[in-house]
C-alpha cells in the first residue's frame, strides 16, 4: 500500500523561512531511516505559496491565481510518498517523524489500480502501466 504523508505550511515556511540545522539534522536521520527499510518512495519540501498558483476550472474557463494563498493552516509545505504493509505501519512510522509543537500531519493512502475495479477497463489499465513504465525511466 502507498501512502502520502502531507506536511502543514506554517507561518515561518510561507516567509520563506529555512528549518535549522537541528531540524534539518533530525529530518535528515528519519527520511534515511525511511529508505533503509524500504518505506519512503519519494518526498520533498515545497516553496511557499507566494511562488506557486492555482487554476480554477469553471467550464472552458480557466483562471490562474497567483500566490500567495491565505490560510497557511490548510496549506502543504511538504510531503512524502511511502510503501507499507498496512495503515498501521504508517502510522507507526509517522508516530516518530521529528515533529512537535502541536503540528498535525495528514496521511492518505493512495489508489491503486484495483482499487478502481471494472471502471478501470482493460485499456485504461494498459496506459496507466504503460504511463507508470515511462515515469520509471526517468528515474
Amino acid at each position: 500500500m502507498r501512502f502520502m504523508v502531507l506536511v502543514p505550511g506554517s507561518a515561518e515556511s510561507e516567509a520563506g523561512e529555512m528549518p535549522s540545522t537541528e531540524l534539518l539534522e533530525a529530518m535528515t536521520k528519519y527520511n534515511e531511516e525511511l529508505v533503509k527499510a524500504g518505506v519512503m518512495l519519494a518526498g520533498d519540501g515545497l516553496h511557499p505559496t507566494a511562488k506557486g498558483a492555482k487554476v480554477r476550472f469553471d467550464g472552458a474557463q480557466r483562471t490562474v491565481i497567483d500566490g500567495p494563498f491565505t490560510e497557511a493552516k490548510e496549506l502543504v509545505a511538504g510531503y512524502w510518498i511511502w510503501e507499507c504493509a498496512s495503515r498501521d505501519e504508517a502510522i507507526e512510522w509517522l508516530k516518530r517523524a521529528p515533529f512537535d509543537g502541536g503540528t498535525e500531519i495528514e496521511l492518505r493512502q493512495v489508489f491503486e489500480a484495483d482499487d478502481f475495479g471494472e471502471q478501470l477497463t482493460p485499456e485504461l489499465r494498459e496506459a496507466e502501466e504503460r504511463m507508470r513504465e515511462q515515469i520509471g525511466e526517468r528515474d
